[in-house]
């Protein structure tokens, strides 16, 4: 069966979101083997504030090859008040928090490391915005899918005024800055 289209967002807010995530992205020190990928974890708006950004990550910023949605977790978690270095499971922090990635988040892992697929499920999650999807260079993801399975809302943010985002975040991740 082939693969349902991954919908897409053009709203102004989630637009501004993935322009932040591609700047975390283009902090990225490329590499040969692996992408300069961008996250970000927003917060769910409320009538008392808008939206806001919790915790940025890009690729390779903390020790271990890590990747950008890994370092965005592990640094949320560090900065709240519980004593792990990564979300054990649902946490409170992250009720109605969205993901921002500037790439699918990767559903297998080459080093043996736990893929972002299950460190966003085991978090709670629920909506992730993608800027593009991740191209078979190294591994056939299926990130995307993975999320969609287990319920998760997952969207490619499009801006209408630049249509070439999704190039743009391809681009960073194979290493132009």
């Amino acid at each position: 069966m082939p693969a349902c289209p991954t919908p897409t967002t053009t709203a102004p807010e989630h637009i501004h979101f993935m322009r932040l995530a591609l700047a975390e992205a283009r902090k990225s020190t490329p590499v040969p083997t692996a992408f300069c990928v961008g996250a970000l974890v927003v917060s769910s708006p409320s009538a008392s504030h808008p939206a806001r950004v919790l915790a940025t990550g890009y690729s390779r910023e903390l020790p271990g090859n890590t990747h950008a949605e890994q370092c965005a977790l592990d640094k949320l978690a560090a900065s709240s008040t519980s004593s792990s270095s990564s979300f054990a499971g649902p946490h409170p922090l992250l009720d109605g928090a969205s993901l921002y990635t500037t790439m699918e988040p990767c559903s297998t892992r080459l080093s043996g490391n736990t893929p972002c697929v299950q460190r966003v499920l085991a978090t709670g999650i629920r909506r992730v915005f993608i800027g593009c999807e991740e191209p078979s260079d190294f591994v056939e993801c299926e990130g995307t899918r993975l999320l969609r399975d287990e319920g998760r809302d997952v969207f490619v943010v499009v801006d209408p005024h630049d249509p070439g985002l999704a190039d743009e975040c391809l681009r960073v991740a194979r290493g132009a800055k």
